[in-house]
């Protein structure tokens, strides 16, 4: 049975906004090194709370469609091709994968916090390893090397932003359920 004509409203409004929260987010990188710290992982797992994983999913591929086609909303407000086949374009398409782990583990344990962050830190080690496997090939790095600069620096950042998301994702969704 397909869903009401108001339904079909809500989730297109809902995904549509989650998706812009990932454009602002997205640009907002501290530089680093060849990879920045960016919010775009803090959007991703909010996301995840709020549109669950198929919404939440389709939410984070018009983000990285939106850039893909040379909007801004990519670390350091970049977008393009270009910035897909760079040194961080692994990172970029591993926050598919992410999103949908994500997803699976926040839909399945929302009430259980402490599993949420378990799954949404093993789900970012999979975005770890498709973005270091590309800036090792990319950048003509050792794997190693490519995991020491795009990998460790950002242990403890994205476990902060996992926590936060963990704390702040259910009461935002709990809010915004009469949209949702």
């Amino acid at each position: 049975m397909a869903p009401e004509p108001k339904q079909n409203t809500k989730y297109l409004t809902t995904t549509a906004m989650m998706t812009a929260v990932l454009c602002v987010l997205g640009p907002l990188s501290l530089p680093i090194g060849p990879v920045p710290v960016s919010l775009a992982t803090l959007g991703i797992y909010l996301t995840m709370y709020i549109l669950g994983t198929k919404r939440g999913v389709i939410a984070c591929l018009l983000y990285v469609l939106i850039g893909l086609v040379g909007l801004p909303v990519f670390s350091g407000f970049s977008g393009g091709i270009t910035k897909l086949a760079g040194p961080t374009g692994g990172y970029i398409v591993g926050y598919l994968p992410m999103a949908w782990v994500t997803g699976l583990v926040v839909s399945r344990f929302e009430k259980k916090p402490l599993l949420c962050i378990v799954g949404m830190e093993l789900a970012t080690w999979m975005l770890y390893l498709m973005g270091t496997a590309w800036l090792a090939y990319s950048a003509g790095m050792t794997f190693g090397k490519a995991l020491g600069v795009g990998v460790l620096p950002f242990i403890l950042p994205d476990l902060i932003k996992i926590v936060l998301s963990a704390v702040i994702g259910p009461v935002l969704k709990k809010r915004l359920e009469r949209f949702l």
